[in-house]
């Protein structure tokens, strides 16, 4: 169970036995653990002895007591895809995909939102409310669901409709706002003073981001080499990482749980290089990474169809553009039009039906690697966040062929 919160910039330390939000600064909190005493019994010989099949196999760093404290639906645990040598994947050697898209409500925002809400509701919550512009809806829908707690939503309203659908089915109280979701941001402050519903935005609470790390403690048994599996720890990272960045939770999450690790003595103090991918649209991290700056200045007139990407302005700026300078990392936008070809390109070679936040991750390491600063020898992982059927509304099939059955020569158009 966490130890403390402590505010991440500046290090004072907050109750941990009550709802918390920012720090007196307007900072985001972050969970301690006393790691010291987890040594002798937490080990990955013992997670792998676990037969949980869910990211709650690392309990001990995670907001609970017992792993059975869990709000959970299974999250965690997804595939790291090899990706075979065809079409524009060919030069890469040891390419990977984590994909996302396993999880419940079909992203990653369903492991935040399970460690999120788990204590939420152990310290009293009874109802949740956040802004969101697509996944982070579903997951906050579903797990106030198997909660028992009720959950309110502003959406942008061009949200995409797979989103809204899911959050309306799922019984959440879905509100469409006219505007980006730093103003449904707005009207979800506003609405926590006024009602006394808990704010489970993006980095606002502390347990979002420790769902999150447990993306990083899973690569690092997803790569383990079996030679070593029976000997000392045999986990390993990758050489670079590439993760897809609108509010940034899991890239800080994960260089959370590599730091944890090292304490833990899993690790030694090598890392991955970091690359954060935004789309051109709405790319406040990049600017300010190419800048030198300490933090992004609100980006205006964001705009992109990878909904996931269209945040103009994050509470965790400061953290993104520490880990990306701490790793020797960099950031990369791409553009809508490359984006969604990387979709069409991972589904056609990969087998892989990405979202287009995944789709712009592909695009970014191909421009990495010919640019130079990436060997497509290198160990690389991608991060593919959601499933790509949520975006159907982005892929018209209105031009397909039309075959009339009762034709019994409706085939001969194939060998035209």
């Amino acid at each position: 169970m966490h130890q403390t919160l402590i505010c991440s910039e500046t290090g004072q330390t907050y109750d941990i036995d009550r709802l918390q939000n920012l720090s007196d600064t307007g900072k985001p909190l972050l969970a301690g653990y006393d790691l010291d005493s987890l040594r002798e019994t937490f080990t990955p010989q013992a997670v792998r002895a676990r037969g949980e099949r869910s990211m709650w196999k690392f309990w001990e760093v995670l907001p609970v007591e017992a792993p059975e404290q869990a709000v959970s639906l299974g999250e965690g645990c997804t595939p790291l895809l090899s990706c075979s040598r065809r079409g524009p994947f060919e030069p890469f050697s040891r390419l990977s995909v984590k994909d996302e898209a396993m999880n419940p409500t079909g992203s990653f925002k369903a492991r935040g939102m399970s460690a999120a809400i788990t204590r939420a509701v152990a310290l009293g919550a009874k109802t949740v409310a956040l802004p969101s512009a697509g996944n982070a809806a579903g997951a906050a829908t579903y797990y106030s669901a198997r909660a028992g707690i009720e959950c309110f939503l502003f959406m942008p309203e061009d949200t995409p409709p797979a989103n809204i659908v899911e959050s309306a089915v799922g019984g959440a109280n879905v509100f469409l706002v006219n505007g980006l979701i730093s103003d449904c941001g707005k009207l979800v402050r506003q609405g926590c003073e006024r009602f006394g519903w808990f704010d489970l935005s993006t980095l606002k609470e502390p347990f979002r981001i420790e769902g999150k790390k447990t993306m990083g403690y899973e690569l690092a048994f997803d790569l383990a080499s079996p030679r070593v599996a029976t000997r000392e720890l045999g986990l390993e990272l990758p050489d670079v990482i590439f993760y897809p960045t609108g509010g940034g939770t899991g890239l800080i999450g994960m260089w959370k749980a590599f730091d944890e690790m090292e304490q833990l003595g899993w690790i030694g103090s090598g890392r991955p290089r970091m690359v954060v991918v935004q789309a051109e649209g709405c790319s406040p991290i990049v600017q300010a990474f190419q800048a030198g700056a300490g933090h992004a200045d609100m980006f205006p007139n964001a705009h992109t169809v990878a909904s996931g990407l269209r945040v103009p302005a994050a509470v965790g700026d400061f953290l993104m553009l520490n880990v990306l300078r701490e790793s020797n990392g960099t950031a990369v936008s791409v553009t809508d039009e490359d984006l969604l070809q990387g979709v069409h390109e991972f589904s056609t070679h990969q087998g892989i039906y990405a979202c287009p936040e995944g789709g712009a991750v592909w695009k970014a390491c191909q421009q990495l690697a010919a640019d130079g600063w990436l060997s497509p020898d290198e160990r690389i992982v991608l991060f593919n966040t959601g499933a790509g059927l949520k975006y159907n509304h982005l892929f018209p099939v209105d031009n397909l062929p039309r075959l009339d059955h009762a034709d019994p020569d409706c085939l001969d158009a194939l060998t035209d």
